[in-house]
């Protein structure tokens, strides 16, 4: 069994491209921080957490070593928005030919949706998407930053990115098999509202 699936490539071609949003209030206690030294297990973590509801699926087979691989490219970052001290979301890019950057995963954890953390996050990031080539010597400067996203993404994937200044370049539509969700686990998510 399969369904449909519209995947809608993004872009950005130059740093005034991008608009960005307010940051959430104070009192959220919203930071964002680069992941500095590469950690399989935490870039694991956010990609099981803030994928699971989502059917992202590719990486859940990697071993640790591809991981390590991977997380160690030069031009490769993870940066982590953290709501009073835990993880809410992550952004995560990588340095191609000729000065693209790709925005490869980008979301938060289920709980953290709706609490204007999303836009601020998507804008630091490709704010540092723009400027990668200042922390990575060597790396041409950045180009074009782009991205894809899909029906299967969250409902307002699409209308956030194109918020923050990203244009739809490409649009294909294929046939997916039928997956479950896998998780983080049956029935996570944010917490339903309790009587004061």
């Amino acid at each position: 069994m399969s369904h449909s699936v519209t995947t809608w490539y993004l872009e950005q071609t130059s740093p005034a491209d991008l608009t960005p949003t307010a940051a959430p209030p104070a009192e959220q206690g919203v930071r964002i921080v680069r992941a500095e030294t590469p950690s399989p297990e935490f870039s694991r973590f956010l990609y099981t957490a803030v994928g699971g509801d989502v059917l992202w699926t590719d990486r859940l087979g990697w071993p640790y070593a591809q991981w390590a691989e991977h997380l160690g490219q030069p031009g490769t970052e993870t940066w982590v928005a953290y709501e009073r001290g835990t993880p809410a979301g992550f952004i995560e890019f990588q340095a191609q030919s000729e000065g693209a950057v790709e925005i490869v995963y980008f979301g938060l954890l289920p709980a953290f949706r709706g609490r204007r953390i999303g836009g601020h996050l998507l804008g630091h990031g490709a704010a540092r998407a723009w400027d990668l080539a200042e922390r990575w010597p060597g790396l041409p400067e950045t180009k074009r930053v782009w991205l894809h996203t899909c029906s299967d993404d969250g409902p307002h994937a699409r209308a956030n990115y194109e918020r923050r200044g990203f244009r739809l370049f490409d649009t294909t539509v294929t046939e997916e098999p039928l997956a479950e969700v896998p998780g983080p686990w049956p029935g996570a998510g944010p917490a339903p509202a309790t009587a004061g």
